[in-house]
């Protein structure tokens, strides 16, 4: 075992940028910045850390052959130390939530619980595994918004709704991507079960509902800086997953860069509305 195995594990980058996001979503639901928001950065590392722990547990047999490098394959962590460090980041990350306020606390646990189902069996199940990864991602400005109470959370609900369902469509089109190496994997996706296109035209209709929940926000986010601005992210999440719906095959789809185009859509809404609160 060594140092470096255990942090390479968690995916230390991947956390951090969840952390950061946290901190952001407290910046967007009140417009300032307290020293007190590092607790939400710290709580969302260490969480994202052990939700990145527990999913190599469950895959070390998949690992063994895609990723023969990852640390528990690779023999430089042992499976029930690797359970014992997942839950070690958990609870640590719960312990520094209840430094905050009692949603944030309901959030660490909550998606906490999550994050070990997702890993043990949603990840198998088509669609809920991709809606389970979505409200991870947008519960993550929740998250930040909570720390400001009840009205926060509530002003983060457009961020939260926006990337959620626009992460839904970018992860039903990576398993369009995907269906070759999963067919062979033996994993089942909508795709395998409905047809590329179909789930194309399945997370068009999430992204059009994205660009829809855009215009939920009201009273300082209504400016017509925010108005121009999000209509141009609009139009570009509607415009990457229309070439994603035009596809029918696996190669298409990847060749339209439709899920890295949603990816950019999904910051340029987080940046439009950062900076729409701030101003």
């Amino acid at each position: 075992m060594s140092a470096g195995a255990f942090l390479r594990i968690t995916r230390p980058h991947n956390a951090v940028v969840a952390g950061f996001a946290a901190v952001l979503g407290y910046l967007i639901a009140t417009g300032t910045l307290v020293p007190p928001a590092a607790l939400l950065a710290v709580a969302v590392i260490l969480i994202t850390a052990g939700g990145n722990v527990i999913n190599d547990v469950f895959d070390v047999e998949i690992d063994r052959i895609n990723r023969p490098e990852r640390p528990i394959p690779a023999g430089e962590i042992g499976l029930s130390g690797a359970r014992r460090y997942a839950g070690t980041l958990f609870v640590a990350g719960i312990l520094v939530s209840m430094l905050t306020n009692a949603l944030c606390l309901a959030f660490a646990v909550v998606n906490s619980l999550i994050l070990v189902v997702y890993a043990a069996r949603l990840k198998r199940v088509p669609f809920l595994g991709n809606a389970a990864v979505a409200y991870l991602v947008a519960s993550i400005f929740l998250f930040g918004g909570a720390f400001a109470g009840i009205e926060g959370l509530v002003r983060n609900l457009p961020l939260a709704s926006i990337t959620f369902l626009a992460t839904v469509a970018r992860e039903l089109l990576k398993d369009g991507e995907d269906v070759d190496g999963d067919t062979v994997g033996g994993v089942r996706t909508l795709p395998m079960i409905i047809g590329v296109r179909r789930t194309g035209w399945v997370a068009f209709a999430c992204a059009c509902a994205a660009a829809a929940a855009s215009f939920i926000p009201i009273g300082r986010w209504w400016s017509p800086f925010y108005l121009a601005a999000i209509g141009l992210v609009d139009v570009l999440i509607l415009a990457a997953a229309w070439k994603g719906a035009m596809c029918a095959t696996p190669r298409c789809v990847r060749d339209s860069k439709a899920t890295q185009l949603l990816r950019a859509g999904m910051f340029s809404a987080l940046a439009v509305f950062t900076v729409a609160a701030v101003i």
